[in-house]
């Protein structure tokens, strides 16, 4: 057997268990899946996949429609009524730490 050697991380145990179900339906062991993760890097000299930030734009009010602006409105409010949200104090105190804004 080759010389193998551990590797240990922190991850969610919901991706966990969810990358454990799909693992298990297609018969792969968690170190197995990990291991060919790993060997993919080494023969791709990089991770195996494309890595992207997402497309981030601000919504432009005129090219929207009534329904479409509507739909906005209701995402914010529910961020409202979900306590998504941050004073304006603290983005000041953020962009003031970590850009000396």
């Amino acid at each position: 057997m080759a010389k193998t050697s551990n590797i240990f991380a922190r991850v969610e145990p919901e991706i966990k268990e969810q990358a454990e179900m799909v693992l298990d339906q297609l018969g792969i062991p968690m170190s197995n899946a990990i291991s060919i993760f790993l060997r993919q890097i080494v023969i791709q000299k990089g991770i195996p996949f494309e890595m992207k930030l997402p497309q981030s734009k601000p919504v432009a009010y005129e090219s929207l429609t009534a329904e479409q602006f509507n739909t906005e409105i209701e995402k914010g409010l529910n961020d409202l009524s979900c306590g998504k949200v941050v004073t304006a104090q603290k983005v000041a105190d953020k962009m003031h730490r970590d850009y000396g804004v």
